[in-house]
């Protein structure tokens, strides 16, 4: 890096409802991503993934965060949490208890 030159990663949070999943992007390409699944009145995140180059920096954390949040402002849908992270995010988060379903 040149002096005086600072680098930027871009990072980007969005659902893809066309592939069922939500993303974070980092300069364009997936660093997480949670898998879900819709059954009438619920969403069931199915799959967390991290790059493993990645992983170890709150990428999985902060996916689910974004997912959740985007779940309880966008929808009246209760969370089914079949993927053992996302259940233990819920048991680190217990004040989001609220949005779960079984």
């Amino acid at each position: 890096m040149e002096q005086g030159k600072v680098e930027f990663m871009t990072k980007e949070l969005r659902n893809e409802t066309e592939s069922n999943r939500y993303t974070l992007r980092i300069d364009g390409e997936i660093a997480s991503a949670v898998d879900y699944k819709t059954s009438g009145e619920s969403v069931s995140f199915t799959h967390t993934f991290t790059d493993p180059k990645r992983r170890g920096q709150g990428l999985a954390a902060e996916i689910v965060e974004f997912a959740v949040d985007d779940v309880e402002q966008n929808s009246s849908r209760k969370i089914i949490p079949m993927c053992w992270y996302v259940g233990e995010w819920f048991d680190k988060h217990p004040e989001r208890a609220n949005l779960l379903t079984r």
